[in-house]
């Protein structure tokens, strides 16, 4: 492996690391669906996986046929930033209608008064739909949501890739660009499933039992919050 080459993987290993880390949307998500959803740590670490792999490779694809046809970089990145806007209104859309079914769902807990003869006490507690509809309710949003975060995935752009697969493309260096490619996949992927176990793991010390019944509503807008934060603002 040549000088040129080594200093091109190491860039790689850092752009990944660092366009991960400084682009809430790659974690964010992913830590507010499996709260709300109750994923366990293999189901939240698997679709966090294969979301950053159709991310990563959806980038891949588009260079390497622009490069194939001759396209400059600041057209590459032009196309990138097309799929950028659209992924980010697609953040967007999805945080509100998680909202929305949030505020319907914590609607269906509600308190229902029971009256105990033999204790002659009145009381009440909440109910919060355990049977059959509860499952029907929550089944939907689950399948979905999964889904909806790999397409948006798959539509958001990897912009720093594009400039380090010129090199390797430019020398007809194919061992070069999957070097490239695999450095930059792999430290982006896991980059992203270290911040959303971090985040699991910080979200255990907000009072969970307070906020339970608000847990979609919740999620729904930081989901919201973090694509408008991308869409407008560049996080």
């Amino acid at each position: 492996m040549n000088n040129e080459l080594s200093i091109l993987l190491v860039t790689s290993a850092s752009l990944g690391f660092i366009h991960t880390v400084l682009g809430v949307d790659h974690y964010i998500p992913f830590i507010a669906l499996s709260k709300s959803l109750n994923w366990s740590k293999i189901k939240t670490i698997v679709i966090t996986t294969l979301c950053g792999i159709g991310h990563v490779l959806s980038t891949v694809i588009i260079g390497v046929i622009g490069i194939a046809l001759g396209l400059s970089i600041s057209k590459l990145e032009s196309i990138e930033n097309t799929r950028g806007e659209i992924a980010g209104w697609l953040l967007i859309t999805f945080g509100l209608a998680y909202t929305i079914y949030g505020i319907f769902s914590a609607k269906k807990k509600h308190s229902h008064a029971h009256f105990h003869p033999e204790q002659n006490l009145n009381h009440t507690h909440e109910h919060n739909h355990k049977g059959i509809e509860h499952k029907h309710i929550h089944n939907k949003p689950e399948k979905i949501s999964g889904w909806a975060l790999f397409i948006i995935f798959v539509f958001g752009p990897c912009e720093a890739l594009i400039p380090v697969l010129m090199l390797p493309a430019a020398n007809h260096s194919i061992s070069g660009l999957v070097l490239v490619t695999l450095i930059f996949g792999i430290t982006t992927i896991l980059t992203m499933v270290i911040m959303v176990l971090f985040g699991l793991y910080g979200i255990k010390l907000l009072p969970e039992k307070k906020l339970e019944k608000h847990i979609h509503t919740l999620a729904g807008l930081t989901i919201l919050i973090c694509g408008i934060g991308v869409q407008f603002f560049g996080l």
